[in-house]
């Protein structure tokens, strides 16, 4: 299983027009996750996308310091998600060259976050996806239930 999924400049483009919501201004991504979360690189330091919670976050002041975290056993489980990716690779799924791991039904909209729910996706897909209901979401009141929900 590879750690770090490294992608095209045109398919980090694509994959990312649906979090247009964020500010994505003068950030380059660098390499994704196994799960699609992208890391960027700006004049500010380094900063994360969390494609779970559809946050960007600055999260380090250099290269040093986004090193050591994604060295440490915390920083790979929490960036990286690298035990859930293990366990899904145990289970039989592999992602290809253009493919991350991604939830069947979004954690946001209820869905758990073990192996059960997970699924290999192609990348510009699951970013999509996972933007234009993190857009949505953000849109609802504090507290709106979600239901009648169907993915296919």
């Amino acid at each position: 299983m590879e750690p770090i999924r490294r992608f095209s400049s045109a398919l980090y483009s694509a994959a990312l027009e649906p979090w247009s919501f964020l500010d994505l201004a003068g950030k380059s991504p660098l390499f994704a996750s196994p799960f699609g979360d992208v890391f960027f690189q700006a004049d500010n330091g380094f900063w994360f996308l969390d494609v779970l919670a559809g946050e960007l976050r600055h999260q380090w002041s250099n290269q040093d310091e986004l090193n050591a975290e994604l060295k440490s056993r915390s920083g790979q489980d929490e960036y990286l998600m690298i035990t859930l990716a293990g366990q899904a690779e145990s289970s039989g799924l592999q992602p290809g060259e253009c493919e991350v791991y991604s939830f069947r039904v979004p954690p946001v909209l209820g869905g758990s976050t073990d192996v059960s729910n997970i699924e290999v996706s192609d990348f510009v897909v699951a970013l999509d996806i996972a933007g234009q209901i993190h857009k949505q979401v953000l849109m609802l009141p504090p507290g709106t239930p979600i239901s009648g929900i169907s993915l296919s």
